[in-house]
């Protein structure tokens, strides 16, 4: 049975949460090799809600600090906006700082390996991702317009360095099938411990929403979809309709029946709890949005004119450069665009959304 601890935290006392989750899900860190992965999307301030905060990203290095490891190595592959820009978002988000130190860019040591043919035959991984002993994954409490929710599962979507992350959303296709790919992406290299920020939690159109929510709690597994499962359920979400967690339980990676799970802590569904416009959509069982989406006929970017700056990042980022300036505002193409929501992800403005 796989345990799912939801502990009460700030940002203030989130040391009191993380030394918890070391006892409950204990690891011998001494000598080993340990790397440690925050959910970093973009340059942004911590205020925003879209990163993991780094007082949650500094309690653990102290505490893997205190464990006496042979090396550690903090990193991230951000999003698709950040090719070569690694570090400048691990500074501007105040995650360089809360590193002490250990702070590598990822994204400059990767090693073809084998992937799923059905997207890609190989992959980059970065190297430290094969090469350490011990990972420890932190991600955060977030919705996503994609697969509806980021948690556990997702955050491992940062092991691949570069374009290819933007790559695989245009392999994939559909919604439906990118659910499939973050679980081949997850199964590389499963991490052995996930905390996750949900001190201050995202909802609506995420996953760089201004809608937050004060959640204040400190979730860990050893389990991503144990995990994956308790977030869906406080989010108001059934996880077994949840395709990236049905896949995940059909190929061992863990259960999501909440019989199956030990929750050490107070569960408690989130009331109101917005979800983003392509929740419904993504669920299993309903064949005919299914069919809406591998048709490419459901949401589309759209630009909000009144917080647009025209900067033409999404027209760089665009992995099938469906969308282009037309008169002062970014367009998309409705017909070439694959609806990765790409462009939602890295707006430094948030103007895009889906509709």
């Amino acid at each position: 049975m796989s345990k799912v601890m939801i502990y009460p935290a700030t940002y203030e006392n989130v040391t009191e949460a993380v030394d918890r989750a070391f006892r409950l899900f204990p690891m011998e860190l001494q000598g080993k090799k340990v790397f440690i992965k925050p959910n970093l999307l973009r340059p942004s301030d911590p205020r925003e809600g879209i990163i993991t905060h780094p007082a949650v990203l500094r309690a653990v290095v102290e505490k893997v600090e205190s464990m006496m490891p042979a090396s550690i190595v903090v990193g991230d592959n951000p999003g698709v906006l950040a090719y070569g820009e690694n570090e400048r978002s691990f500074r501007e988000t105040g995650l360089m700082d809360a590193a002490k130190g250990y702070y590598e860019n990822i994204g400059n040591d990767s090693q073809e390996i084998d992937f799923n043919p059905d997207f890609m035959s190989k992959v980059s991984l970065s190297r430290i991702v094969r090469d350490a002993d011990i990972i420890i994954s932190l991600p955060k409490f977030k919705t996503h317009g994609l697969t509806v929710m980021t948690g556990a599962i997702k955050n491992s979507y940062g092991f691949l360095p570069g374009a290819q992350k933007a790559g695989l959303h245009k392999a994939a296709g559909c919604a439906e099938r990118f659910h499939d790919v973050i679980v081949d992406v997850f199964r590389l290299r499963p991490p052995d411990l996930f905390i996750m920020d949900a001190v201050v939690g995202m909802e609506g159109n995420g996953p760089a929403s201004p809608d937050l929510r004060d959640i204040g709690l400190i979730l860990a597994s050893d389990n991503a979809v144990a995990l994956d499962s308790i977030v869906a359920t406080m989010m108001g979400l059934e996880p077994g309709r949840l395709r990236f967690l049905k896949k995940a339980k059909e190929i061992g990676l863990g259960d999501y029946d909440l019989k199956t799970i030990e929750v050490i802590g107070e569960l408690k569904r989130l009331s109101d709890f917005k979800l983003p416009p392509l929740s419904g959509e993504v669920l299993l069982n309903n064949e005919a949005m299914q069919n809406l989406l591998h048709n490419r006929a459901i949401s589309r970017p759209q630009v909000d004119h009144q917080l647009c700056t025209a900067c033409g990042t999404c027209i760089d980022q665009c992995p099938v450069s469906a969308i282009s300036m037309v008169g002062d505002f970014p367009q998309a193409n409705g017909d070439t665009c694959i609806a990765c929501f790409c462009c939602q992800e890295i707006c430094p403005e948030k103007a895009m959304t889906l509709k």
